[in-house]
């Protein structure tokens, strides 16, 4: 079966990252579409999400018109506090087929100052 290209970089990036990441450690994985923006962080020994935030929930979606980096921070700062209640701190970043760029890397750098370990 061929696979195209966004499939291969998908997995290419995330079997890197298995291979090398601790087995303590539990996944966060980032999606962004055109306008909105998914993280959640996966345990992979069990094969279960733990923890999800969007964009999309109805919280976000009743403030003010904000641009994409904005939305990029407030999600990764509600995925931070979920986490911290969660007692949940190392996590290991797959960025799936998305360069570590622009709101990917806002999101990122936002979790950080938060608290969280990658």
């Amino acid at each position: 079966m061929k696979l195209n290209t966004v499939i291969r970089k998908k997995f290419r990036v995330s079997n890197k990252l298995k291979q090398v990441a601790p087995k303590d450690r539990l996944r966060l994985s980032i999606m962004r579409s055109s306008k909105n923006i998914f993280a959640q962080i996966i345990d992979d020994t069990r094969n279960k999400t733990l923890l999800s935030a969007s964009s999309i929930e109805k919280d976000l979606k009743s403030k003010p018109k904000m641009n994409k980096t904005e939305m990029s921070k407030i999600v990764a700062e509600k995925l931070a506090k979920k986490a911290q209640e969660k007692n949940i701190s190392k996590i290991f970043f797959d960025r799936g087929i998305y360069k570590y760029h622009g709101r990917i890397k806002v999101f990122a750098e936002t979790l950080r100052k938060n608290g969280m370990k990658f």
